[in-house]
């Protein structure tokens, strides 16, 4: 399970020395920890960075993490949250679960236990993340796109050269068709940024895709922005 960087976590505990216990175990796991010792604070650095997994505890300072978890789902953020909590309660676990966490792990826990989980829950989520494949080539309308040669062959019958980051970004909207990608996720991917940087140059890139392959750029039949959640390409 241990390679360079299994994964980026945001961990939520207030309680120090568990805290530091987590944060050790899961760095020789090989994880990259982010901490937070509040809700709020996990709340902004969810805004600011990109995580493979939350670890939230209940029983937080100014925001509670069942809040946290319900803020976090409401901004359409889909990472994993594995809620810590020292209620063990049916009713407990089912809030956690409906709020939108997805394994709740009840104190005091097995250390073994909850590496095994982390675990999952990343491999899981990486999983999801990764949609169907495509080939060498991928063709909409009349336009085509070759990923190898980071070409494209417009409706027009033009040869448009592709920056290598726009060939990933195609690849990566094509791969989710019909479904919206957020910034976070583009820029994790494409830029390989964990931290985000205030930016238009996804919007940018999309309005050069729509000069490319759009009979009607300011109409866009394929290529979307989702305000203030993220992109989509739409196969019609």
């Amino acid at each position: 399970m241990t390679t360079a960087n299994n994964g980026n976590i945001l961990l939520v505990e207030d309680e120090e020395n568990l805290h530091d216990t987590l944060k050790l175990n899961l760095e020789l796991e090989g994880y990259t920890v982010t901490s937070a010792y509040d809700g709020n604070k996990a709340l902004k650095a969810v805004e600011n960075e990109y995580f493979d997994l939350i670890i939230m505890d209940v029983m937080l300072p100014e925001l509670d993490g069942i809040s946290a978890t319900e803020r976090i789902r409401i901004q359409n953020i889909e990472t994993p949250i594995l809620i810590l909590s020292a209620k063990n309660t049916t009713v407990d676990k089912v809030t956690g679960l409906k709020k939108g966490a997805d394994d709740y792990l009840t104190k005091p826990f097995d250390l073994e236990e909850l590496l095994l989980r982390v675990y999952k829950l990343i491999e899981k989520n990486k999983k999801l993340q990764d949609k169907e494949t495509i080939s060498d080539s991928f063709s909409f309308g009349d336009n085509q796109i070759f990923f190898n040669a980071q070409q494209a062959t417009t409706w027009e019958g033009k040869t448009v050269e592709l920056s290598k980051k726009e060939t990933m970004l195609l690849k990566l909207l094509f791969e989710n068709k019909n479904e919206v990608v957020t910034r976070e996720k583009i820029l994790q991917v494409v830029w390989g940024y964990n931290v985000f940087p205030a930016t238009r140059t996804i919007d940018n890139f999309i309005l050069n895709f729509r000069k490319y392959f759009e009979k009607d750029s300011r109409n866009p039949t394929y290529f979307h922005s989702v305000r203030g959640v993220g992109y989509k390409f739409t196969e019609v």
